[in-house]
């Protein structure tokens, strides 16, 4: 049996558990990596531990669920010459793909285990990570490799742009067969980039139906730099997100929300860092929830167009600049992020292996905490840009934060 922990002391607790709600002076027990009770701290049970966070709020870690931190380089010349005036185009992707084919695999993982660290340190306790910056077979593998060593969820992107010397019909085919079922054991999901520039509706259809026909699930970049059929093909195949989003119409917010009228739908996952750094128009996140969607909130940490691990800066700006409030946010980074991996429930893997659900603080989810040097979520929008995170737990393992308050029980 593992040793049970109670964290206790906490000022305000965010479950996301429709049920517990959003709780005074609560307690959490934890053993081994899930939670196994949670309510007030006047009846917490007995443990062979405890940690008290002198009220602290405490919230579920976030759930990154759009990253890309298998690369290699920077592009600050591309970023200067933005904020300088000048447009984004997709294109900017090639360089980074040079730079990351010239990696060793040994860079490659330093650069992950970097990144990862750093988000972690600020709360995220699960990351989707992307492939998408090889665009070779070999090179796709090896980032599907390296993203597993540290990802909750890996996706295959070599749809992310047609790499020099390739007519684009014909990269799709090597993308829908030779990459893909190269690929396949290694990902749960296949994403594409839907856009002018990259891919168009019937190309990243091929890609989509060839993933699917293999049994993985969906993942669409679409709508990002203006209305295309991004959301419109993701519905319709039953993907798991629909990614950026910043130019959809009524109908297309229709449809993101019926999806989940049935049961799962598709994710309208913002990306409001990218959207900054971009200079695009933010994703109308409120009217997605408006509409019934659920949305997600994610990093898209790049080195090209959101070079930010920063969980909260994303928060903080769906608050302050997309007209939602604090609770949406938080919901939307971490069981809204959930929900676009496919982990807001408990599931299995390919090998059988039971996962437990992330995104919410109840009895049999992942113990994935974050307690804040602050006595409310509201800090995080009130107090933007400050570091508040205090400790984080990972499955139920203290990774982030001072260890001394840890008392063994009855001491």
């Amino acid at each position: 049996m593992a040793a049970a922990t109670l964290v206790t002391g906490i000022g305000e607790l965010t479950t996301n558990d429709d049920e517990l709600g959003r709780m005074r002076d609560a307690a959490v027990v934890v053993e081994g990596e899930l939670i196994t009770w949670v309510g007030s701290a006047a009846d917490a049970p007995a443990a062979d531990a405890a940690v008290d966070v002198a009220g602290r709020a405490v919230l579920p870690g976030w759930v990154d669920s759009h990253t890309h931190l298998v690369f290699a380089g920077d592009r600050t010349g591309e970023f200067e010459a933005r904020m300088a005036g000048a447009p984004y185009a997709a294109g900017g992707i090639a360089s980074t793909v040079e730079a990351t084919r010239a990696a060793s695999d040994a860079a490659l993982a330093a650069n992950l285990d970097r990144l990862a660290d750093e988000a972690l340190r600020g709360g995220t306790t699960a990351l989707e990570v992307k492939t998408g910056y090889g665009l070779t077979v070999d090179d796709e593998v090896r980032s599907a490799r390296i993203a597993r060593s540290r990802a909750d969820a890996v996706t295959f992107l070599g749809a992310h742009l047609v790499p020099d010397g390739w007519e684009a019909d014909a990269y799709v085919d090597l993308v829908a067969g030779a990459m893909l079922a190269a690929a396949a054991p290694l990902v749960d999901a296949v994403d594409v980039f839907c856009e002018s520039g990259a891919f168009d509706g019937p190309q990243s259809r091929r890609v989509l139906e060839a993933a699917r026909d293999r049994g993985l699930a969906l993942r669409v970049h679409g709508n990002q730099l203006g209305p295309g059929p991004g959301v419109r093909l993701a519905v319709e195949l039953g993907a798991l997100s629909v990614d950026h989003v910043a130019f959809l119409d009524d109908e297309e917010l229709a449809l993101l929300a019926d999806s989940w009228s049935g049961g799962r739908g598709t994710v309208a996952t913002v990306l409001p860092a990218c959207d900054l750094s971009t200079r695009m128009p933010l994703a109308p996140a409120r009217r997605l929830l408006d509409a019934g969607a659920v949305v997600a909130i994610a990093s898209n940490c790049n080195p090209g167009t959101s070079y930010t691990t920063s969980m909260a800066f994303c928060v903080a700006t769906a608050v302050l600049q997309m007209g939602l409030t604090v609770e949406e946010a938080v919901r939307a980074a971490t069981l809204g992020g959930a929900a676009a991996i496919d982990r807001d429930a408990p599931r299995t893997d390919r090998t059988g292996r039971a996962l437990p659900p992330l995104g919410r603080i109840r009895p049999g989810a992942r113990a994935d905490l974050q307690a804040l040097d602050a006595p409310s979520i509201a800090h995080l929008a009130y107090r933007p840009g400050v570091p508040l995170v205090h400790a984080v737990w990972r499955a139920g393992e203290q990774v982030v934060g001072p260890r001394d308050r840890a008392v063994r029980a009855g001491s």
